[in-house]
């Protein structure tokens, strides 16, 4: 008998209203479904910008397993006193040897293990090691050791994503994009069984641009100056995917878009 194992991804969780959307949504979306694991991106949960132990302790408390990030990692300087001590966050695995904290983890829950990676695309982000080498041999140790392995792609270009989902294609479960905050609908299972989306999505305000208020970005193109961005506040959304897994083979049987809306009575 297959015994499938389902994990729902989160996108990018932007501030207090993305954290709302967390507490609201999340808790029906595991009633009906049933996820085995929970993973979201946190880089900018907290304040927009970057992650604190505070903050992460508050999505940890709403069932979500484990947080990856992504470029704004470090914008918050609270991350510097508990990444290298918590097994709850993951920064990508590409950036060079030296830096604070992990970029994968295997965590564990009731019959189930998992391999999460976290990893940067280069192209408009900045000069990592490549995520495609990098991460071969980790592949191949994991495989050994889990049921299935997830991977959150952290990256700007679409063609950057969609290659590095070929790549992999066969070897690992999931390839979840992170990073435009833009939810795309091209979830798919590829061939050699390996499910695939480009960008999971936001979670936070949905009247936003990218989950920020509109005013200070708009006025940014409109001027070219610099200003602060502010957390979008109003109506939020959970947005990101489901997957199905077969543990026997780790690879993909199933994948289903996520897209939930909370009104701010």
């Amino acid at each position: 008998m297959i015994k499938l194992m389902k994990i729902l991804l989160i996108g990018d969780i932007v501030g207090r209203t993305g954290r709302r959307a967390v507490r609201e949504l999340l808790p029906n979306i595991i009633e009906k479904e049933k996820p085995d694991f929970i993973i979201a991106n946190g880089e900018n949960a907290a304040g927009g910008f970057g992650l604190t132990e505070g903050v992460m302790d508050e999505l940890l408390d709403y069932n979500i397993d484990l947080l990856t990030t992504g470029n704004h990692v470090w914008d918050n300087k609270d991350i510097f006193n508990f990444i290298d001590e918590s097994d709850k966050v993951i920064r990508p695995y590409n950036y060079p040897q030296g830096v604070p904290g992990v970029g994968y983890k295997v965590i564990k829950k009731g019959q189930y293990t998992l391999g999460v990676i976290n990893l940067m695309g280069r192209v408009f982000l900045g000069d990592y090691d490549c995520p495609f080498r990098s991460v071969d041999q980790l592949i191949d140790e994991l495989k050994e050791k889990v049921d299935g392995i997830v991977i959150d792609f952290h990256a700007e270009a679409t063609a950057e994503k969609e290659a590095f989902g070929w790549y992999v294609d066969g070897r690992v479960s999931l390839v979840a994009g992170t990073h435009t905050h833009v939810q795309t609908a091209d979830e798919r299972v590829l061939p050699g069984g390996t499910a695939y989306i480009t960008d999971l999505g936001l979670t936070g305000g949905i009247d936003s641009i990218l989950g920020m208020n509109i005013d200070e970005p708009l006025n940014r193109f409109l001027t070219q100056l610099p200003n602060r961005f502010k957390v979008a506040k109003g109506d939020t959304k959970l947005s990101g995917l489901i997957v199905q897994i077969n543990s026997d083979n780790g690879l993909a049987t199933s994948v289903k878009r996520v897209c939930e809306v909370y009104k701010n009575n």
